[in-house]
Order: structure tokens, then sequence, then C-alpha cells
């Protein structure tokens, strides 16, 4: 969907998402979804054609009927020309002269709008993982109708194989079968939530693998085998949809397997596609009714019920905006400057004092932040002057933040929260008491709250909040939790905050390294001695956070394909 030739082939991979298959994986996928010798195939983003070779030795093996030509059986669909024709090459040898008619050179949503009728009986492949922003606004425009022709919403967040895995979908006759490599975003972001919804109205049963090994060299992206069968017309709910979720260490021992054998002894989950992550349906049935309860329960509440949460400083420019004490003395600069953090390292502990953040600013830390708002206009002193002249010189103001505010230099929405809440973590989603008069940028998220904040952030020390967050977050291919706003407020807390130890107390186990004790014993006296809870709970959602947690972090970095385009 782009034009990549200025790229780097690793670039232009990304821009356009391209990760190519390993040929095993495909040849399990057409295996599974490929059953008698008169399906017709689709694959709407064939790059080189792995996918159509591998429909190719599925048909050998099940035997072509007679009068009826594998060629007949099969279209790629392909937007690059040059990988259009590598998968023609890859097919003349099983195709001949066939094969130009088999793969069509174009955008795959404009192919789509073109057809009259659902036509296929199999769809298989792996979409282009690529963001909504990196695609040119022809193919978005028309990517986009897809979606509003089936009644389902748009917006700037959704990524280009959403609406691809609903024409995709849509191109199935009754019955038909979706074999689909996707992002593991399907089960964990707030955009998919349409199609989650889709999907279980769509078919009667799906199956849901992930593998803790990543499958694309060069892409941090944890992926999800998406198979799904029996489609129908669809309805409204989706409630008989069987969805299963079964979990591998590595891809190989998917592979290795028959489909049969891999989905034999998978166990259904219920679906609440409305309201709840898939990421849940990792759990056990007894798990999941635990965390149904609890969200229900009247002595349990969001985050959001509590305090709101917000993204930090943007600065269009943190080169420029952000400043050692060092460099703001050397240009004269130090009154027009508040206090920062600029780094989720530098918050250690539960809480972060004005001893605190002075040891970071004389250990050389970027604790300063050029705070120029409030100079409304006023004269602007000679130092100052030419460090905005600088500024400039180096083209700082044509950034996209910067040349949409005025003046350019004048960085909005500075502000002191009550607390920090840090966007990124590797094992709990903390909470830190702003005592240093501080703001933070957009690498961590404020924190504001009507009620005590240290009650609040002492009453988040806990497995609950630990075992919502796993749920509620998303995970990135090096073990990173991601929370997003909507998403932190979303964690479960205790409706009533009490019975919690002391900031200072929470504080030192956390500088200490002992996590684990402080969410053991602060657990036990807010969950079981204040909320209520059983001890056999409180174990259950220990268990959930250390499972999920353990999941995330320990997912291997190791690619099973070399190849990228």
């Amino acid at each position: 969907m782009h034009d990549v030739n200025c790229q780097t082939p690793e670039e232009s991979g990304k821009l356009r998402g391209g990760y190519y298959t390993p040929p095993e994986l495909a040849a399990w996928l057409c295996r599974w979804a490929i059953r008698k010798p008169t399906d017709r195939v689709l694959e709407p983003s064939c790059g080189d054609g792995v996918f159509l070779k591998a429909a190719i030795d599925r048909f050998e093996s099940v035997g072509l009927a007679p009068g009826f030509s594998i060629a007949n059986r099969l279209k790629g669909i392909e937007v690059n020309p040059e990988e259009a024709e590598k998968a023609r090459q890859r097919l003349n040898r099983n195709l001949g002269l066939c094969s130009a008619a088999t793969v069509h050179s174009g955008d795959f949503f404009t192919w789509w709008s073109q057809q009259t009728d659902a036509g296929f009986d199999v769809v298989v492949g792996n979409p282009p993982f690529i963001r909504y922003r990196n695609v040119p606004e022809h193919y978005r425009s028309i990517a986009m109708e897809v979606l509003t022709k089936l009644g389902l919403k748009t917006n700037r967040l959704t990524n280009i194989w959403v609406p691809f895995v609903v024409a995709a979908a849509q191109s199935l006759r009754e019955n038909g079968r979706l074999a689909l490599i996707l992002p593991a975003e399907l089960l964990q972001v707030s955009y998919a939530n349409q199609l989650r919804g889709f999907l279980v109205s769509k078919f009667s049963r799906i199956d849901i693998i992930t593998c803790n090994q990543l499958l694309f060299d060069k892409a941090e992206q944890e992926i999800v085998l998406v198979l799904a069968e029996g489609a129908r017309r669809i309805q409204s709910g989706g409630q008989d949809c069987r969805v299963t979720m079964t979990e591998f260490d590595t891809m190989s021992e998917i592979t290795n397997r028959s489909p049969c054998s891999v989905l034999s002894n998978t166990q259904p989950k219920t679906v609440r596609h409305e309201s709840e992550k898939w990421l849940k349906y990792m759990l056990t049935p007894v798990e999941i009714d635990l965390m149904r309860e609890l969200r229900q329960s009247t002595s349990i509440t969001n985050l959001g019920c509590h305090a709101s949460i917000d993204v930090g400083v943007v600065t269009g420019k943190n080169n420029f905006f952000v400043m050692r004490r060092e460099r703001l003395v050397e240009l004269g600069l130090e009154e027009y400057t508040f206090p920062l953090i600029s780094r989720s390292k530098q918050l250690k502990g539960a809480y972060i004092g004005n001893r605190d953040w002075a040891t970071l600013d004389t250990s050389g830390e970027p604790v300063h932040l050029l705070h120029l708002a409030p100079l409304n206009g006023s004269t602007l002193s000679q130092p100052l002057n030419r460090y905005i002249k600088m500024g400039e010189d180096e083209e700082v103001d044509k950034g996209y933040k910067c040349s949409n505010r005025s003046p350019w230099y004048a960085v909005p929405s500075v502000w002191e929260p009550q607390g920090f809440f840090l966007r990124q973590i590797y094992h709990f989603p903390r909470i830190i008491l702003n005592s240093a008069g501080a703001t933070c940028t957009d690498t961590i998220h404020r924190l504001s709250c009507a009620e005590e904040p240290e009650k609040l952030i002492t009453n988040t020390y806990t497995f609950l909040t630990g075992a919502s967050a796993e749920i509620e977050g998303r995970s990135y291919g090096g073990g990173i939790l991601a929370l997003e706003p909507s998403e932190a407020e979303r964690l479960l807390v205790p409706a009533q905050l009490a019975h919690a130890m002391a900031i200072e107390e929470c504080d030192e186990f956390v500088r200490e390294g002992r996590l684990g004790e402080l969410l053991l014993q602060n657990s036990i006296r807010v969950l079981v001695n204040g909320v209520g809870l059983s001890k056999r709970d409180c174990d259950m959602l220990q268990g959930i956070w250390n499972k999920m947690g353990m999941r995330r972090r320990g997912r291997s970095i190791r690619r099973v394909s070399s190849r990228v385009s």
C-alpha cells in the first residue's frame, strides 16, 4: 500500500506490514482450512505466495476431483507488484500460465468492493500488520467503508488488519473456514471490540492458538492463530459461538502435530465480547468467574471511580524542552523551568519527595521542563531568546506538535498531579505518590483524585489490582505491559479505601525490592480483612497475576522466520 522504494527492505516491510509466514505454518493452516478438493480458496494478501503454494500442496494431498483445475480453486491478492510477480513465479511450476490469473495485482479492499457475492469456502493468510496512519488516504477510505457497510464504527486507532479480517470473513460462503495469523492485539485492544463481536456473530466456532515464541524476525509483535469455522450470516449476540483458547511455547509444538490433535482437548469459554477483552480467556473457567464476580461486586470498583488518569506532558521535542541542571545553568534558563520526572526508572518507591527529586537533580538526571506558557506574551530575556532561536535553527518549531501551537515553544498542560502511574510496566502497575511538586512526560501517566491520594495508592498494592492489570493492559514482544489511561482506570480496587499499609511501609518494601512480600501482606489486610474475600479467592488472584505475568515476561525472543519483506 505504499511507495517504499526509498526504504530499506526492513523499513518497507514494517511500513506495509509485510512479515512473511514460515512455509511449515502456512502448510499447517491450509491443512486445517481446506477440507475437500472442490473448495475455493482466497489469500487476500498473498505476498510471495507461500500460502498459495501450501494450498496447492493441500489440494494434491486430498485429491483433486475430476474436471477441476487447481488454478480455478485459488485466488491471491497482492498490492505490491514485485511481490505479486514473485508469487506467480513460485506457482509457475504447478500452474504454468494459469498463475497470472490466479494472482491479482492490486489492493484487497478495491478488489473486494467489486465482488458481487461471497464465493469462497476458505480464506487463509497473514493480513498486513500496519497502522492506520501509515496507510495512504485512498486505501484508508476504502478500508473504512468496509466497516461502515456492515454497520461497524471506525476511528483513527483502528489498525488496517481489522477491516481486512472483516472483508475476508465476508468473502466466505456458508459454512466456510477462516485461518489467519493476526496480532495478539485482537485479544487486548479496545478498538478490536467490534471485530471480536463480529467474529462470534459470523462463525459457529473460533479456536485461538497463542504461542510464546515470536514469529517474525525484526517485529516485536506477538501473534495468534485464528481458526474460525461455520461461517454464517451475521446474527445478533453470537452467544452460540464456541470459543476456545490454547497456548503453546513454540511454533514447532503446533506444526509438528495435526490440527485435529491440537484442537481435540480445547475447552470452550463463555464470551462477553461487548465488555471483556479476549485476553481473559487464557484463564480457567473458575478464574474467569472470579474476575467477573469481583467486577460486579459492590465492595470492588474501578480505579476510575476514585481517580482520573491522564497522559503526561507532551513536549513535542524532549531533547529541546527537557534538561539537566548543568545545561540550564550554562544557558541561564533556571527561572523558566518546572520540576519533572522524565523517566519511569527515576521512580524508585511508592512515593517521591523533594529530597528524592533533589538527588535526581544533583546526579545529573534530566528533571527540568522548560515551561514558557506562563510568559503569555511577556518580553523574553536575552538568554531565552537565544535558546528559542537555536530551536528554530534546528527546526524544532517545524515538528508536528510544536507547529500546531502558538507560540510553538509554550508546552501546554503543565500541571502537578497527585500521583504518577507507570504507563509501561514489567512486574506490577505501580502508582507513586507525588510529594515533589513535579510533573512528568508522557512516558508516565498523571493521577488526580478527590480523596487522600496515599490511601488510594496503598490500596492498589494488592493481587487484585495486579491481576486486573494483566487482563486490561496490552503486552508486547519484549514482555512489557502497557496501560493507556482508559485501561488504567478499569483496574480493580476496593470501593472503600481502608486497612492498607501506610505509604511509608509500602515505599520501603518497593525500594528494597520486596514487592512480592508487600503484595502478600497488603492483600491479606485489604482484600481478606477489608473487602471480605476468602483466602482461597486471594490465592487465586495471586495465581492469576503470576500466571499472566510470567507468560508475558517469559515470552521467547527467538524468531521463527528471518525473511522480512
